[in-house]
């Protein structure tokens, strides 16, 4: 039995299987060939298959590999090495240790945790084993930690992307304490696997912590009682599985069964059929995962107790935060997550994310979390309170072990803790707290550190060893003042795996005796060097250094500025230097305005603090060691200045009582005031008021301070001896304005031991007026009123000089002249003796007399000193108003001193008091027609002739227009009246009154009547119109005559006013005009007789004529309506002349009956219609219809349709008795149904990826008979099918041509390889049109380069000076295949530093390399760039491959194929040259031909940017030539931007040499052309005033006819008009005003819209809709505040140009990204069109109430994604019984708003300030629409405005006419036709000599010049 060898055997060739056949053979002194004969029979092996044997490891079988099998092994039979299994397979394992030892030996080691729940160690025991597992990935390293506590049995799974374990590693790790170095002889996969330790890395971060082979196995058994393990080894394309559990160990005990055996399953990635239950539901999820993944480990954990599941839960972020911390290294890289830091290291590292996600029940969402995002872990949190560091480094002498260590320290602050609290330590006790409140904040610090060092083993935390300070580093090694700051350090340790930690990696075991051994060396480490010297002194002086640097023992607050201190050296210190308004040290606080003594200054200063100052850019609150402070000395009365002293020199124990006591000392020797004596009494009060002249003084002064002290010079206070003082005296006379102020006296006073400061008396104030006396006190030396910027002791009295008595008085000349009666004011002024103005005495009456005049007053008035006699009237004959004389008036004042005056006036007329009318005769006779000539005159009340401005007298005559007369300037006018034309009757006089007024005159003056006789005038006053057949012609009539016919022998008879006949003469006749004609006969007007007056031949509205005499001043009008003849034909008139086929003719086809003149004789009748016959050839009789039209007489034809027959015209053939017609209608194609392909390529169609279809596509449209149809409104489209395949065409969608046909060439197509359909369809009017499908196949171009791949090292380090690694670079072609077809030199490899992230191209400053040849191991199929160097300057660089393909475009590693514009503007010279028809120049076929001038064959000019411009082309005198015959100018263009293939241009024109006769031809040509053109131009002339005439005519009957229509449209809508345009513009000036209102009091939104108008942009929300209700707009306008101002746009584009332009400021919202159903749902509570119940308070939706003004299409979609179904109600009430209703229904309820202004949230919440609207006034809300009101009054406006215009229009009409008739009668005018007729025969004699004079046809010259037909390029 010690030599069986067993083995099991599993057939896995066939994939068809669902479980392989499996054997158990034994194998026992069996080679490999034996053996397999023996397998051979087993398996029914045929002898010529393939097949392989494998162990579980995939290890291929051989003899070698045979003899090392071992008894149990199991072998998988194959039919390739590298097949899938096809079913699971399963190989026994057995191991040595007592199942007590794992899952109880992890109890212990767990629990003993120093009072901290260890499940998240336990956890990274497992996350140890990934991290090596992980340890040679070549990219990103996963670890993925999933909880997963959902209901189902609580599991927890690690899961990496590591190696893997094959099948004997995974059985190794089943083994107890089989650690690494206890595998060095296990043999794996016939190959040893040993343990080589990595090499050395910074920080020990090797990733080599999965060590003993125990910490797995305790941590899954201290976590569950049951695991797992799924592992899938790289290379290998087999999953393993093992499963350890707690019941299966007791269970194989119980039974005595081999305890230390199991089997290990083997499987396919994704095969879970051996996955049980529901409750594993997250396993066979976690299986699912298994495609695609090339390696990986997963550790499943179930039986998770539920303590351990309740701290997962509770405390996830207390666990995951302790995994942070002990994995902060191996997560954020050698310096940590220090986020402070500025250090320019790269860290190489690979990435590593180790990710937690917890899966609670349901409705809970699961939480992921990445250790990376943790920021309050331990290590973080004193990374980033860390200011500076100390690195050292640790050796140990034995086994050679190395430790790296960091001190950080933590500075003292005031304002916060820099030293952060541990968040995993245990809670602090409480017992010493009481011993700490009288100690400071820096020592409570200190004492509280009992550990310095955390401590790591190969980059990992081990959590329980933390290590005090070495001695070195202690306290008692420092000095004193640097205690504190031993409190204020922590730090790191990071030792290899020489120093031994406890199995489960918490607690190290001779870490701390090997460091603290004499034998340990310690080193400073600066900049990764290591530093000679001791490590006390440098520790100490980093120390010493921090605590000067970092440590902050005055806080700055209040920061105000910036400033710049000019007064300081070196210059370097005056900026910058911020200011702060206070400090806090020590705990107290000192502000701005703080009095303040120093300390240790000379002198000792006393004031008040002013600004702290700080050396430095400073913003905000900051710490600092010290400062400045200003300091505002006081007294300010003797200093006035500013000191700035060190913050140090602050006495802190001064108080501010005795501080302000030393100040207050000083001050109160300051002088205070100034005291007045009068020494000779009789003193001036304030404000008192003397008589002018009155004496003033004198006066004695002292100067006093507040002690009562009398001084006369300054007191000392410590600065010497005081300087002497005097006073100084000013006495000012105040004016109105302070430059108006006047010193009337001035005086100074010394000081006076017996009478101190002295001023004498004056008498000089004799103006009356404000005074102010001051008294000043000045510094003797400096002149100044302030000493020490306090203003020195003053004495100010305030006073008053009033005038004395009154004595005499000074008349005001009178400013305008007096007028007659009219009354005017003169004024007194009242002197004193000082000339000063007085009050005048009371009850004074004053006399006034003048010579010629009667003088009087009313009342006299007393104003101050002004004394006025009121309203004085003079009355009295005076010169008239032209000229003017002076009175002298006296003035008498009883009782003044001086009592008369005298002051002249000039009087002139007065006011208009009569009209004076001459003459007076009654009554004045006048004959009719004439004027007459009155003359006024204006008399004031004394009967003068008086002029006033304004003065206008009218005149009258009753019946006629009044007339005027300005009297104004002279006082009389004359007035002649308008011609008196009135209608006499039987020659009987006529009495008419005429009135003389003033009108609009503020004088009522009376009225003056005269009477006029007038009788009969001899002159023409009427006219008769008679005719044949005792015709009479009556003004206004009109008749009816036959169409063509003529009216003849008409004559006309003039009478005058008093009836008689008037005879006709030739002068009369001269004056007789008609407007049917101006070829006139005077001899038979003469006679009486009228032209004859011939009809149109055409039916039309009434025609009007006149005759007229004396320009219309007599005149008889008439209309004549031509009426048709009999009826001669038949007339079809159709209304469109196409009609598609089976469709109704459109509109109808009317029939007739004509006259000779083609009138319509509407002799049509009700019976007619049912003898018309109609015939053609496919013509549908049956729907024909006759329809009589009584009003025009005529019947019309319905129902034309054709049913069949070709295409084309048809002929329509209508019989009525003996008329006939015929009428031709085109037949069309039908309604477009189908669409067609009539030509395209050829099918199967099959087309290259990335090229076209060298056939267009052309699409017919027909109609459903199939016939071609026209119809250009139909538009065909193309798409593609899937839509991955993209088709390159001109136009993917167009419209038919006019044959109905669309094209559609195929430029490009591209996609994926496979079959595909092009979908043709059509539409018309939006509506579908059917259409067609083609096939086609997409195959990929193998000669296409699509893209560049490059392949290298990205694990490679880029140091600066060194070597790039190889870089592969594969050119891949369309079918993805690589290409090796293209020259190496093509391809480069460039390279550049910083480019813009915008700009991928590279930058200008670019290295280009070349690739290498390949080596003997490179493929040859690849560019390979070999040891290219680095740039030596570090930075950023970017690194792009581009090959070079054809057209010279590249193809670049980062981007595809571009094509760019190559061509250029055409440049060089052209060259024209002459060449006869046959071709060639002169001399080249025997025929000359012409040269240019200068005797040259050709000329040249330049071509520049593709154009040629020739100035002058001119032939030479007797040039050479063929007269009469034709040659070519050719355009040839030459130079070396022109191509060859540029055919020249070609030029013909006719040459003639023709010389005699030419001078005689010019002349008679000249001369007959002068006279053509000025016959031409006056016959033009007469022409056109014809026409004008009749235009004018027909413009006046047009312009009367628009304004009657226009007036009865107002009349017929009943609204206001005018008849004159005055009347018209009052009226529209009144509704505008209405208007004008109506808009400025309707409600807009007051929100910016300055975007409005761009392309693409509608506007601001607020701006687009429109809300009639104001309560409506309230609510919906707060509902939607935040979206008011957002702009909509209609693309994406736009949105995106208004958010850059805005620097993203602006919120923006575009059409294009705005999903919203289109379901128009009614109401919540209407289902299926029915109401569920009776709803309260009349529910509408918002949306429903926006009126949207412009885009309603747009603004809908938008608005309805704003509001979406939010509903309105009248009130809050009936809003929740609406909702209650609702949801009672089991349907959901939106959004409610109410019209008082409340919410409803669609969850049901309303009530609260947050669902209230504020009042209006606080929004910004949707402006409301116009009323019908505004539509109505702009309409009526816009119809008042045009009757306006039409009214003008007709005046200006009527007037245009007139002048131009009288133009046309002119004498000029007729001189004008008399020249033309001389003109005429000229031209005839002129031609008659130019027939007799020979000459040949042509002319000489280019000018007949024109293309030729020979083709070729042409050029411009």
């Amino acid at each position: 039995m010690a030599d069986q060898r067993r083995v099991t055997v599993y057939d896995c060739r066939s994939e068809n299987k669902a479980r392989p056949q499996r054997e158990v053979l034994e194998t026992s002194g069996l080679d490999f060939n034996r053996f397999l004969r023996l397998l051979l029979p087993k398996f029914a092996i045929p002898p010529h298959e393939k097949f392989v044997l494998a162990t579980t490891d995939r290890v291929i079988l051989d003899f070698h590999k045979f003899e090392d099998l071992q008894d149990g092994s199991t072998l998988h039979l194959l039919q390739r090495e590298d097949q899938a299994l096809t079913a699971a397979t399963e190989e026994h394992i057995n191991f040595t240790p007592h199942y007590d030892t794992l899952i109880k030996g992890g109890l212990y080691e767990y629990y003993a945790s120093e009072g901290q729940n260890p499940l998240a160690y336990a956890l990274a025991e497992l996350i140890d084993n990934s991290l090596s597992a992980t340890a040679k990935n070549p990219g990103a390293r996963t670890v993925e930690i999933r909880m997963v506590f959902d209901g189902g049995k609580p599991t927890v799974i690690v899961l990496d992307n590591g190696c893997g374990m094959t099948f004997t590693q995974l059985k190794n790790w089943a083994v107890y304490r089989l650690s690494k170095f206890s595998r060095d002889k296990v043999i794996v996969g016939g190959k040893l696997e040993g343990y080589t330790r990595p090499d050395p890395v910074r920080r020990s971060l090797n990733s080599d912590i999965s060590y003993f082979g125990v910490g797995g196995k305790q941590a899954v058994f201290f976590i569950g009682n049951s695991t797992r393990m799924i592992t899938k080894p790289v290379g290998s394309p087999d999953v393993h599985e093992l499963i350890l559990s707690k019941e299966g160990f007791e269970s194989r005990e119980k039974d005595k069964r081999d305890i230390y055996s199991t089997v290990i399953k083997n499987r396919k990635p994704g095969d879970y059929s051996h996955v049980k239950g529901d409750d594993e539901r997250c396993l066979r999820a976690l299986i699912g995962e298994e495609f695609g993944k090339k390696s990986f480990t997963a550790v499943v954990i179930t039986g998770v107790s539920p303590e351990h599941v309740a701290f997962l839960k509770r405390d996830f972020d207390v666990w995951t935060r302790q995994l942070a911390n002990l994995y902060h290294y191996y997560i954020h890289g050698v310096n940590g997550k220090d986020t402070s830091s500025c250090s320019a290291k790269v860290d190489h590292l690979p990435k590593i994310d180790i990710q937690i996600i917890l899966r609670e029940k349901p409705p809970k969402s699961p939480s992921v979390l990445n250790l990376r995002e943790i920021d309050d872990d331990r290590q973080t949190l004193f990374l980033n309170a860390t200011v500076d560091t100390f690195e050292f480094h640790a050796a140990t002498e034995k086994d050679g072990g190395t430790v790296e260590g960091v001190i950080r320290y933590h500075p003292f602050l005031y304002d916060r803790e820099t030293y952060p609290e541990d968040p995993d330590a245990p809670p602090a006790l409480d017992d010493d707290a009481s011993d700490w409140e009288n100690e400071s904040a820096a020592w409570q610090q200190a004492r509280a550190r009992k550990h310095i060092f955390d401590c790591f083993w190969n980059g990992r935390l081990i959590p329980y060893t933390k290590l005090q300070e070495f001695d070195w580093c202690a306290a008692s090694k420092g000095p004193k003042e640097l205690a504190e700051c031993y409190g204020r350090i922590s730090g790191v340790l990071f030792s290899d795996d020489r120093f031994e930690v406890s199995t489960n990696k918490l607690t190290f075991m001779d870490l701390e005796v090997k460091l603290k051994q004499n034998s340990t060396i310690f080193t400073r480490i600066v900049n990764s060097q290591k530093q000679r010297g001791k490590i006390l002194k440098d520790f100490t002086e980093w120390l010493k250094k921090c605590h000067e640097k970092w440590d902050k023992q005055v806080k700055f607050v209040g920061f105000k500025e910036t400033i710049e201190r000019k007064e300081l050296t070196p210059k370097k210190m005056q900026h910058p230097w911020a200011t702060f308004s206070s400090i806090v040290w020590d705990g107290k606080v000192y502000k701005t305005g703080q009095l303040v003594k120093s300390q240790k200054t000379v002198p000792i200063v006393y004031g008040r603090m002013g600004r702290f100052l700080l050396y430095g850019e400073h913003k905000g609150s900051v710490f600092a060691t010290g400062g400045e402070v200003e300091v505002l000395l006081e007294p300010k009365e003797f200093y006035n200045t500013v000191k700035t002293i060190a913050i140090s020199k602050i006495n802190k124990t001064a108080t501010d009582e005795e501080i302000q006591s030393i100040i207050d000392n000083d001050s109160a020797k300051f002088p205070e005031l100034l005291e007045v004596e009068w020494p000779k009494g009789n003193p001036w009060p304030q404000n008192a008021s003397r008589a002018a002249g009155t004496e003033f003084g004198p006066i004695q002064v002292k100067i006093l301070n507040k002690k009562g002290e009398s001084l006369s010079q300054m007191p000392s206070v410590g600065l010497g001896k005081g300087k002497k003082m005097f006073v100084e005296l000013k006495i000012v006379h105040r004016g109105p304005a302070k430059e108006d102020h006047k010193t009337v006296l001035h005086s100074v006073a010394q000081h006076s031991p017996s009478w101190n400061y002295a001023f004498k008396k004056t008498a000089n104030l004799t103006n009356p007026g404000n005074y102010t006396l001051s008294l000043n006190t000045k510094i003797s030396e400096s002149n100044a009123y302030v000493f020490g910027g306090r203003q020195l002791p003053s004495f100010k009295l305030t006073f008053t000089i009033v005038a004395g008595t009154p004595e005499s008085f000074v008349v005001s000349p009178v400013s305008t002249p007096p007028h007659v009666g009219v009354p005017f004011n003169i004024s007194l002024f009242i002197k004193d003796a000082h000339d000063n103005a007085a009050v005048a005495p009371p009850d004074l009456r004053p006399v006034l007399k003048c010579r010629d005049l009667e003088l009087s007053y009313e009342a006299v008035s007393n104003l101050g000193t002004t004394f006025t006699i009121r309203s004085v009237k003079a009355k009295g004959k005076v010169l008239n108003c032209q000229k003017s004389k002076m009175y002298d008036l006296n003035v008498t004042l009883p009782g003044l001193k001086t009592d008369t005056q005298t002051v002249q006036i000039c009087l002139l007329p007065g006011n208009p008091h009569s009209l004076h009318v001459t003459p007076e005769d009654e009554p004045i006779a006048l004959e009719n027609g004439n004027t007459f000539t009155f003359t006024a005159e204006v008399h004031d009340e004394a009967g003068n002739i008086t002029a006033q401005a304004k003065q206008i007298v009218s005149c009258q005559v009753k019946g006629f227009p009044p007339v005027t007369a300005d009297c104004s300037a002279s006082g009389t006018g004359q007035l002649v009246t308008k011609p008196i034309n009135l209608q006499i009757t039987n020659g009987e006089p006529q009495n008419l009154t005429v009135e003389f007024e003033m009108p609009k005159s503020k004088w009522k003056v009376p009225l003056v009547l005269r009477k006029l006789k007038v009788v009969p005038s001899t002159r023409v006053s009427r006219m008769e119109l008679c005719g044949d057949d005792n015709l009479v012609l009556r003004n206004g009539e009109k008749i009816e005559w036959l169409a063509g016919g003529s009216l003849e022998n008409l004559f006309y008879k003039l009478y005058d006013e008093a009836g008689r006949l008037v005879p006709p003469t030739e002068e009369i006749a001269c004056r007789i005009k008609v407007n049917w004609t101006g070829d006139v006969n005077v001899t038979d007007l003469a006679l009486g007789k009228l032209p004859v007056l011939q009809v149109p031949t055409q039916v039309q509205p009434p025609i009007f004529y006149l005759v007229s005499y004396q320009d219309q001043n007599v005149s008889v009008s008439f209309n004549i309506v031509p009426r048709p003849d009999e009826a001669t034909k038949l007339k079809a008139t159709p209304l469109h002349n196409t009609v598609k086929l089976g469709e109704i003719l459109p509109g109808n086809i009317s029939l007739e009956l004509l006259d000779q003149y083609d009138n319509s004789t509407l002799t049509f009748t009700s019976t007619c219609k049912d003898h018309i016959t109609v015939e053609a050839d496919g013509l549908d009789k049956s729907a024909i219809d006759f329809v009589w039209q009584e009003s025009s007489g005529s019947v019309l034809v319905t129902g034309v349709q054709f049913l069949s027959g070709p295409l084309g015209p048809r002929e329509l053939c209508f019989t009525y008795g003996s008329f006939e017609e015929r009428v031709h209608v085109k037949v069309t194609a039908g309604v477009p149904a189908l669409l067609k392909l009539t030509s395209g390529p050829e099918m199967p169609l099959q087309v290259l990826n990335g090229h076209g279809i060298a056939t267009p596509f052309v699409v017919q449209v027909c109609d459903e008979r199939g016939n071609p149809t026209t119809d250009q409104r139909v538009v065909v489209r193309v798409n593609s099918s899937p839509p991955t395949l993209k088709v390159t065409t001109a136009v993917i969608s167009q419209p038919v041509s006019a044959e109905g046909k669309a094209s559609f060439p195929v430029s490009g197509v591209s996609g994926p390889k496979g079959c595909y359909k092009l979908v043709f369809e059509g539409s018309l009017n939006q509506k579908p049109i059917p259409g067609f499908t083609v096939n086609l196949t997409v195959i990929p171009d193998p000669n296409k380069p699509v893209s560049l791949s490059v392949e290298y090292n990205t694990a490679a380090v880029f140091p600066a000076g060194g070597r790039f690694p190889v870089f592969s670079v594969t050119v891949v072609s369309d079918e993805g295949c690589p290409m090796a077809t293209f020259n190496p030199a093509a391809a480069s490899m460039r390279l550049w530093k910083e480019a813009p992230p915008q700009n991928t191209s590279p930058h200008r400053e670019v290295t280009e390399l070349k690739c290498c040849k390949p080596l003997g191991d490179e493929k040859k199929d690849r560019f390979h760039f070999r040891d290219k160097p680095i740039p030596k300057q570090v930075g950023k660089y970017t690194i792009q491959f581009s090959l070079k393909i054809d057209d010279g475009k590249l193809l670049s590693s980062n981007q595809d194929e571009h094509g760019n514009a190559a061509g250029r503007d055409l440049g060089g010279t052209v060259v024209v040259s002459i060449e006869n028809l046959g071709g060639g120049g002169s001399g080249s076929s025997g025929q000359s031909v012409p040269l240019f001038e200068g005797q040259k064959n050709s000329l040249t000019t330049s071509l520049v940017e593709g154009k040629a411009h020739f100035t002058r082309l001119v032939l030479m005198e007797n040039s050479p030539g063929e007269d009469g015959s034709d040659y070519l100018l050719l355009f040839r263009p030459e130079g070396p931007m022109v191509p060859t293939t540029l055919d020249p241009f070609p030029l013909l024109f006719h040459f003639n040499k023709d010389a005699e006769n030419q001078q005689k031809m010019f002349e008679l040509t000249k001369k007959k052309n002068t006279l053509t053109t000025s016959i031409e131009a006056l016959r033009e002339n007469f022409a056109t005033s014809t026409e004008l005439l009749t235009a004018l005519t027909s413009q006046c009957l047009n312009e009367s006819e628009k304004e009657s229509v226009i007036r009865k449209e107002l009349i017929k809508r009943k609204l206001e008009s005018g008849q004159t345009i005055p009347e018209i513009e009052e009226l529209l000036t009144r509704k505008r005003s209405e208007l004008d209102q109506i808009v400025r009091s309707h409600r807009v939104c007051s929100i910016p819209d300055q975007f409005r108008g761009q392309q693409d942009v509608l506007g601001a929300v607020g701006h687009l809709a429109l809300v009639q209700d104001a309560d409506a707009a309230r609510v919906i306008s707060w509902q939607i505040r935040g979206d008011m101002d957002c702009v909509l746009t209609k693309t994406l584009a736009a949105a995106q140009r208004i958010y850059k332009d805005t620097n993203g400021q602006q919120q923006v919202m575009s059409l294009e990204t705005m999903f919203v159903r289109d379901d128009n749902r009614p109401l919540p509570h209407i289902r299926n069109g029915r109401a569920l119940f009776d709803p309260p308070g009349n529910p509408v939706y918002a949306i429903d109430l926006l009126h949207f003004p412009s885009d309603p299409q747009s603004c809908r979609t938008a608005f309805k994604s704003i509001l979406g179904n939010t509903i309105l109600m009248d009130d809050l009430n009936s809003a929740n019984h609406y909702r209650k209703a609702v949801v009672q229904h089991k349907m959901p309820c939106p959004t409610i708003l109410t019209r008082q202004g409340d919410r409803i949230s669609g969850n049901g919440k309303f009530g609260g300030a947050q669902n209230r609207a504020p009042p209006m006034h606080a929004l910004k809300v949707f402006g409301a629409p116009l009323p019908p009101h505004h539509a109505a009054l702009k309409e009526h406006i816009e119809l008042l405005s045009q009757h306006r215009s039409a009214l003008e229009k007709k005046q200006e009409a009527a007037k245009e006419r007139g002048a131009h008739l009288k133009m046309m009668q002119s004498p000029e005018s007729l001189k004008q036709r008399k020249q033309m007729e001389e003109m005429i025969t000229q031209l005839e004699e002129n031609e008659r000599e130019l027939a007799s004079t020979p000459v040949r046809a042509g002319k000489r010259g280019l000018e007949r010049a024109q293309p030729s037909g020979t083709a070729g390029k042409r050029f411009k």
